[in-house]
Order: structure tokens, then sequence, then C-alpha cells
């Protein structure tokens, strides 16, 4: 974890620096590992396992017949004029050839799944089918069109992302899929079983987040100084980001209890939806906090190459000007994505026409708001926190007699940095 890999005029890092940066990870990785360890949970927990009585299997569409859709009363209370007719191309028949199960190969006769908001399905589509062997205590037909099966497009879509980023990224495009699958892997077998097992899911959330920043940068980014300067830039932005959560969530008064997701996990699994809330702010905000820390170091890094005689304020100055565009930049996407996601239940509220005040203040749109306010506030404390690390760790600690001449400093500066020449940009 010594030099850096950038081939640039300026010294590798101290061996002291060396020494402070390991004295910091070790410990941190140590504990991280015996925290992993501990909350591990004994027996993973499944969360899509069929009942008993159900099989999944897959299958193809090879003929559709349409009949009319049966005309059903409207629920009490409801005009019949305002009910919303069922679309005929999704009342009918299906024959479907199995392609996996027991029955692979044979012909069987579903029918199309109906009412209003069913998905439509035609000749050579591809499907799920729910087997119903004994037709359960609800006497349901053998075979039922579950959904259509998409296996194939993600397929496509997963290999055709990763070419892209070996394309472009090469051996650290590799080693960056490499991290997102122990990311998902963390995720999938310990961040979720554990919440679902009873352990407390802020304290999950914090151990995964912890092991996904450390194994994740360092797979990517390689074991360098810069790099442990984003991985201690995140941890203490991440920490505050908790903290500032802690404390959002409190003095709103929010639950966690947004949907029927929630509500069901808080009813059948007594789930703590509140520390749920804090564990989904925590990893959300890792994703966007890691960007920010390691450009942050990286760009110190370079500067200090380009520039050997940069002292710690000038690092600190040039390479915070390039944080606050990144910052402003990624204000805006965090909250187009916040946005996008809950678009359908702002279309929904737009409809309803409710006053501003009543909109804000639903539980719904109140955690978003306090989700973007807390994450954007990590987001901004990164940048002085990361820089200022990153800046200790580069800056040159030369004698006054060894720096050189202040034109010469001039002559070097990048144009991020504060001033340019004369000579370069006449008066």
């Amino acid at each position: 974890m010594g030099a850096n890999h950038s081939h640039g005029p300026a010294a590798p890092s101290s061996r002291g620096t060396v020494w402070a940066t390991l004295a910091v990870i070790v410990p941190l990785a140590l504990a991280t590992l015996a925290a992993l360890i501990w909350l591990w949970p004994a027996e993973l927990t499944s969360t899509g396992q069929q009942p008993a009585n159900l099989e999944r299997v897959t299958g193809t569409i090879t003929a559709v017949t349409l009949t009319p859709c049966p005309q059903e009363p409207p629920p009490d209370g409801q005009p019949a004029g305002r009910q919303q007719p069922t679309d005929p191309a999704t009342c009918g028949d299906a024959k479907v050839e199995l392609t996996s199960g027991p029955r692979a190969g044979h012909f069987v006769t579903s029918g199309l799944p109906s009412g209003p908001g069913s998905q439509k399905f035609a000749a050579g589509d591809d499907v799920i089918l729910i087997h119903t062997p004994d037709g359960g205590e609800l006497e349901l037909p053998p075979y039922q069109i579950s959904d259509h099966d998409r296996s194939s497009p993600l397929w496509l879509a997963g290999v055709a992302f990763a070419a892209a980023v070996i394309a472009f990224g090469r051996w650290r495009g590799v080693m960056a899929l490499v991290g997102l699958a122990i990311t998902f892997v963390l995720l999938l077998m310990f961040v979720i079983p554990a919440i679902l097992t009873g352990q407390q899911p802020l304290l999950v959330a914090i151990v995964g987040a912890a092991a996904i920043m450390l194994t994740v940068l360092y797979l990517t980014h390689g074991f360098t100084v810069p790099t442990s300067m984003a991985v201690v830039g995140t941890l203490i932005s991440l920490s505050l980001t908790g903290v500032l959560s802690y404390a959002a969530i409190g003095l709103a008064q929010l639950n966690g209890i947004t949907d029927e997701s929630s509500f069901y996990l808080d009813v059948s699994y007594r789930i703590n939806t509140e520390g749920l809330l804090l564990a989904s702010i925590i990893i959300g905000s890792l994703g966007v906090l890691d960007d920010v820390t390691v450009t942050q170091a990286v760009t110190v890094t370079e500067l200090a190459h380009a520039n050997p005689g940069y002292t710690f304020a000038q690092l600190y100055r040039a390479a915070a000007r390039v944080g606050r565009a990144h910052i402003a930049s990624v204000i805006n996407t965090i909250i187009l994505a916040y946005a996008g996601a809950s678009l359908p239940l702002l279309l929904l509220v737009s409809v309803g026409e409710q006053p501003l005040g009543e909109v804000l203040t639903n539980p719904v749109i109140a955690t978003e708001i306090i989700r973007s306010v807390v994450g954007t506030l990590g987001l901004i404390a990164a940048v002085p926190i990361t820089t200022s690390l990153a800046a200790l760790a580069s800056a040159r600690r030369a004698a006054p007699d060894q720096q050189p001449p202040s034109s010469a400093r001039h002559r070097r500066m990048d144009p991020l940095t504060d001033s340019v020449t004369h000579s370069q940009w006449p008066a």
C-alpha cells in the first residue's frame, strides 16, 4: 500500500504516512470481519419459496384463443359507469408448451390473467406458470400463467453490461464486476437474512456497508494510500449520515411504514421498520459516497503528482473546487433518482389535487425528503473530510529553502488551481 500507481514526478508516500494509514485501516478491517462473523445468520432465510403444494415451471405459448370478457357487477357504492372495463386482449385461454418441470415437452391449456392491469400475452411468449398438482384447497386449475419469463432478456442485458465495462475499464473493469458480485453476495446472504432473523437493521447495515466498502474499494482501486483515504473518508461520512438520519427520523416522527411491504414485515416478521429505514438510508448513501470520496482522493493525488511543490492548503483548495462541481451534479442526480422512483406516487398525488402542505407531510413523501436531505448532507461532508485526509497524505513536507521559487510554482500550476501566470493570459 506504499507508492501510488500513477507515473508522476511526486515521490512515493512517506513511510510515516503508510504506517499511519495501516494503523487506521487494519483495526477497521479486523473489527468489520469480527462483526460480520458475529452477526452472520446461522441459518439463511429464503424469501422466495413457494408453498409446498405449488411448483414454478416455465413454458412457451403456442396459441392464444380470445373470448368475450364476462361482465362483473361493480363493487358496492361504485357507479357502473365509473368501473374500469377489462381489456378484451386479456380474456381467453392460452396453449402452452412446458419447457421445465416433470412434464417438460407436454402441452397444457391455461386461462389468461384478466382484470384491470393484467399483462397481455401472445403466441411465442416465454411465460412462467404456477403448477398446483392437486388443485389446492381453492380448487385452482392445474396450470396458471403467472408472468412473462424475462430470464433471456435479463441475461442479455447482463452480458452487454459486463462487456461494456470490461471493454472500457479493462482489468479495472473486471475488478469492478468482481466487487459488484461481492456486493450482491453480502446483501443477499448477510444483510437481508440477518435482518429477517431478528438482528438490529441499523447495526447490520453498518457492518454490511463497511464490509462492502473495504472489499469493493480495494479491489477496484488497489491497495494504495489514496484508496485508504477514500475508505476512511467514506466511513466518517457514513457515520455522520447515520447520526443525521437517526436525528431526522426522530424529529419527523417517521416509523418506516410507507407501503404494503413494510407493513407486512412489521406485522408478520416483527421487523423494526424504523431501523430498517435507517439501514436503507445508510446502504443507499454508500453507493454515492464512495464515488465522491474516491474522486476526491484521486484528484488530490494527481494534483500532487503534477505539482510536487504544492502545500496542503494549495492541494485542498484545488481539489475542493472539483468536489464542489461534483457535488452540484450529484445532488441533482439524487433528487432525480428519487423522483423517478416515486413518479407513480407523484402522479397519484397530483391527480388528487391535494394542497402542497398535505403532500409534503404525507409519510411516504416525508420519508423520501428526509432520505434525500440526509444523504445530501453526508455527501457534502464527504468532500472536505476526504480532501483533507488525502491532502495530508500527499502534501510535500520539504524545508522552505527546498521549495521551488514562486514563479516556477505558478508556471507549473494546473488550470484547476488558484491562478495562472501573466505569460499565459495577458492582462
